[in-house]
């Protein structure tokens, strides 16, 4: 095997996308890749200095949706320009935006599942950023990535990750197995 130093290279990482509004009510979004699942009703995001942690000291509810092969462009756009330079980037985005129904934070309808969140504790809270610990208050889908349990399906939905190795992003495919039974063939 060949050896390589440490490296942030924890395989999948989602492409998330955060939004906030700003004090005056404007929407923001940026793309975040380090976050992931904290316990069952929370999730937990390493966040630097942004305008998205400004919007956060003012207001402590946001949204998480997750990026797909069709919003791609405009994820990454969110990603690489400033909130702080670039004010009106949403409007770069052509994204629909509507108020979360339960937290005071955008919904960006171009995405099929996004996650109304308020803040619950940051961790190691500095001027260069924090880990930021989220209640997840509620989940929004899109019915048309429903499966026929009524349920979201992740397979329609087209999810992107982010590869931290080549710099690029996947799109998830196919369901390979079912998770809690398949081991069972094992005992």
């Amino acid at each position: 095997m060949k050896s390589f130093k440490s490296n942030p290279w924890v395989l999948p990482q989602p492409v998330l996308i955060i939004g906030t509004f700003d004090k005056n009510g404007y929407p923001n979004a940026m793309n975040a890749a380090w976050g992931g699942q904290w316990d069952m009703h929370e999730i937990i995001i390493s966040l630097a200095s942004h305008a998205t942690t400004d919007n956060l000291a003012a207001n402590p509810e946001f949204t998480v949706s997750f990026a797909t092969a069709q919003t791609l462009v405009a994820a990454d756009y969110v990603g690489i320009e400033s909130g702080r330079k670039t004010p009106d980037k949403i409007a770069r985005t052509r994204w629909t935006v509507e108020k979360a129904p339960n937290v005071n934070a955008p919904v960006f309808k171009d995405f099929p599942m996004t996650l109304e969140c308020r803040v619950k504790q940051k961790i190691d809270e500095s001027d260069s950023g924090y880990y930021l610990v989220a209640e997840i208050v509620n989940v929004l889908c899109d019915e048309k990535y429903l499966a026929d349990d009524g349920k979201p399906d992740v397979e329609k939905m087209g999810l992107i990750t982010y590869d931290p190795v080549h710099h690029t992003y996947i799109q998830l495919g196919k369901t390979v197995g079912k998770a809690f039974s398949d081991g069972k063939q094992l005992k």
